[in-house]
């Protein structure tokens, strides 16, 4: 049977690796586990303790830690955390911080509430010659909006007198 911390080392440890089977742990989900449990306070345990201990623990050569490397890893954290206590207080309250936590989705993107849609069309956010596009109501003016078409005249573009030119001459 395995233990509260066990099991809390086995969801961290295949959290965001679909092909992860749970034995071991990568050192950033290491680093996620700590922070995320407490334990990592920015303080007392930095990320930078936590990666220099990681790298300590593991076996040389490997890119992840066994639950055995992840257990002694913690015996060095907790008394680096809990100053003052005796080794074995140290490790259970570092023990009780972690046991029975799951992987947080903290800092996921939320989706805009806004239908692209209603963005994209939105004529009072377009500029220059895009703001053609659109009539006042949002609705495209289809090859009208995205195409000069050329009349032909014998006018120059935006001349304002066109057709005003006295035909008697």
């Amino acid at each position: 049977m395995a233990s509260e911390l066990e099991k809390a080392f086995h969801r961290y440890a295949v959290y965001g690796d679909t092909a992860a089977t749970g034995t071991d742990m990568t050192g950033k989900n290491f680093s996620k586990m700590l922070k995320e449990c407490g334990v990592m306070d920015g303080k007392l345990v930095t990320s930078t303790d936590v990666d220099i201990l990681f790298n300590k623990v593991k076996s040389k050569g490997a890119r992840n830690i066994t639950f055995p490397e992840f257990q002694e890893a913690l015996k060095e954290l907790s008394t680096k955390r809990f100053k003052g206590k005796s080794p074995e207080d140290a490790l259970a309250a570092t023990h009780q911080m972690l046991e029975g936590k799951e992987p947080g989705n903290v800092g996921v993107t939320k989706t805009v509430a806004a239908g692209a849609v209603d963005r994209l069309t939105d004529t009072s956010k377009y500029t220059g010659s895009h703001k053609e596009r659109f009539d006042e109501s949002g609705k495209g003016k289809g090859i009208a909006g995205r195409a000069d078409l050329v009349s032909n005249s014998g006018y120059v573009g935006n001349y304002k007198g066109a057709g005003t030119y006295d035909k008697s001459h």
